[in-house]
């Protein structure tokens, strides 16, 4: 009767160590572990000036509209430009300034009132970058 187990048991015991070996240590890959398909990938160029980076900040604010502004004269904003600027475009909630602190890009979801725009193309050189 002994025998008969072991002759019976041997064969099942067997099958599941076998059966256990073989689908534990089977590798699986996953996406993580694939290299990327760079066939297609194209990394966005870093900008190359201080203007087109600090742009590229504002539009990545995702703003309806942007405007840079620069004296007509081409000199460095006074304290006094600042103060104009912020009085009369009130809804512009990015000012970005370059180091020279000759130009001045502004992001905005709101148009400046034409009255207002009217006062600042007066004083200012002011170029739409809204969309483009």
């Amino acid at each position: 009767m002994k025998s008969s187990f072991i002759r019976f048991a041997t064969p099942i015991v067997a099958a599941a160590s076998l059966l256990v070996a073989f689908s534990a240590c089977r590798h699986t890959t996953s996406s993580e572990d694939e290299t990327p398909d760079t066939s297609t990938y194209r990394p966005e160029q870093t900008p190359a000036t201080e203007f087109e980076q600090k742009l590229k900040v504002v539009r990545d604010a995702h703003f309806k509209y942007v405007w840079v502004f620069s004296r007509l004269d081409g000199k460095p904003f006074t304290p006094e430009d600042s103060q104009v600027l912020h009085t009369n475009a009130p809804k512009v909630v990015d000012w970005v300034g370059m180091d020279d602190k000759k130009k001045f890009i502004a992001g905005s979801n709101f148009e400046i009132d034409p009255p207002q725009m009217g006062g600042l193309q007066k004083r200012f050189k002011i170029e739409d970058y809204s969309g483009k």
